[in-house]
């Protein structure tokens, strides 16, 4: 794999300091002791609209929404790697993340086909259920998605058991491996 020099933390949590948001920072965390440059996108923060399969992005190479991803579309292909980071909502990602993840669809034609090739990707998924199969279907469509924009997939770093707001501190061994990914990707 090749050296990661930038990391994007995209959280798709409503919790600003919740167990999400904690893991991907500290992912972050590990980013940064390796000397990468890395930022955090916190997706409630933002106006991110549906996709609403237009393709006018692919003639044009524009978006006909107007929204806060106009912004992003010539931010992201900057970083190297992006981490993604989602609770469990009904065994799959947040509706926000899932709404982002679905304009990425911008990248994958006309001129904008391609900006994206060869990064690395990342996933966090916190759920309160101890049954880590809850999020096999969650990791799939990642997986999937990560696979068709042509991205590395780093292993996911999967926590069931943590509900309350803060329960990821009661996991160090879990705090330790998002570390230890952060330092993988900022090598």
């Amino acid at each position: 794999m090749r050296k990661v020099k930038s990391v994007l933390g995209i959280i798709g949590s409503p919790r600003k300091k919740g167990n999400t948001h904690m893991l991907v920072s500290r992912i972050l965390e590990g980013a940064r002791s390796g000397g990468a440059r890395c930022e955090e996108l916190f997706l409630s923060d933002l106006k991110i609209g549906e996709c609403d399969g237009c393709n006018l992005c692919w003639k044009s190479g524009a978006c006909l929404q107007d929204d806060d991803m106009k912004d992003l579309y010539p931010k992201i292909p900057t970083f190297d790697a992006l981490v993604f980071g989602t609770p469990l909502y009904w065994y799959g990602p947040t509706a926000v993340m899932k709404t982002f993840m679905d304009r990425l669809y911008y990248f994958c034609g006309g001129k904008n086909q391609g900006l994206l090739e060869g990064k690395e990707a990342a996933l966090v998924v916190v759920f309160e259920e101890e049954d880590p199969k809850a999020a096999d279907a969650t990791v799939e469509m990642f997986r999937r998605s990560f696979d068709y924009l042509k991205w590395g997939f780093r292993h996911p770093l999967i926590v069931p058991g943590v509900g309350a707001k803060g329960g990821i501190l009661k996991k160090p061994e879990v705090l330790a491996d998002a570390f230890a990914l952060g330092q993988d990707l900022g090598r």
